[in-house]
């Protein structure tokens, strides 16, 4: 792994000739933070050595180079998921490379399913924690280069940008939700009695991403913050026949907001 890693890297630091800060991972339909970034560089992931490849509608898999308020940002315009095929190791490598590259920070963002009564379709949450229902990322061979065997998760997202976020939205009207994003493989959305299983045991909502790769970044201590966007209800009696083109509506009309939080909060990190 720590071979592919190091490939990677080295091409693409051949191709740019400047440290990276944050790195940001964007989810279904919210790609327009893109249009924020003085841009610099786009490389497709077809390019990149050992990179898997975007199947996913709505993820078009290019590395995105650029700058917001002077932070140089490294953008992943398409991520990967396990029900891909993709083992943990492969969906989560441009974690590691982008370490390597020299982020700072990790943003990720997602759109998954409201499971608490009190959500709304298009609502936004802040993650503050997390249940993982999918394989972990880091069962196998440890490599103590990137990070400990046993890594600590009581803090799996950074305080410190949670609270810099809510300023952010209360400055600008915008409604934030908190709380525990549950991780499941998909790609199959959930049945009720699952639903009803992952409010029982704890989750806000539910998803099929962001877990994996925030496990890889605190495995190397890199601090964390994640936004979610309710695109559909898993709440008896609100449970309907949801598409992916359903999620991707609602994902995209929330863009705006998610935007202006993200673009302010590089700036204030």
């Amino acid at each position: 792994m720590l071979k592919k890693i190091k490939e990677s890297t080295l091409f693409l630091k051949n191709k740019i000739n400047y440290n990276i800060d944050i790195g940001v991972i964007l989810g279904t339909g919210l790609g327009s933070i893109i249009n924020e970034m003085e841009i610099k560089d786009v490389i497709a992931y077809s390019d990149i050595p050992n990179f898997p490849k975007s199947t996913v509608e709505g993820h078009s898999g290019k590395l995105i180079f650029g700058t917001i308020k002077s932070k140089n940002i490294i953008a992943m315009q398409g991520r990967f998921h396990y029900y891909e095929g993709y083992s943990m190791n492969e969906l989560t490598l441009p974690v590691r490379v982008m370490k390597f590259l020299g982020i700072k920070n990790l943003i990720v963002s997602n759109a998954s399913g409201g499971v608490n009564p009190i959500f709304s379709i298009g609502d936004i949450m802040i993650i503050n924690d997390h249940i993982n229902l999918i394989p972990n990322p880091l069962i196998g061979e440890n490599i103590e280069s990137l990070g400990p065997r046993f890594p600590d998760m009581s803090k799996p997202y950074c305080n410190k940008m949670i609270k810099k976020a809510e300023n952010i939205a209360k400055k600008n009207n915008l409604k934030l939700q908190k709380g525990i994003y549950a991780a499941v493989t998909g790609p199959t959305l959930e049945t009720p009695a699952e639903y009803k299983y992952l409010r029982t045991i704890g989750a806000d909502t539910v998803g099929m991403s962001t877990v994996p790769e925030v496990i890889v970044a605190r495995h190397m201590n890199i601090p964390c913050f994640a936004i979610s966007v309710i695109t559909d209800l898993g709440v008896p009696g609100k449970i309907k026949k949801v598409t992916h083109k359903d999620v991707q509506k609602v994902a995209e009309m929330t863009a705006p907001k998610i935007t202006l939080l993200i673009k302010e909060l590089i700036s204030n990190i």
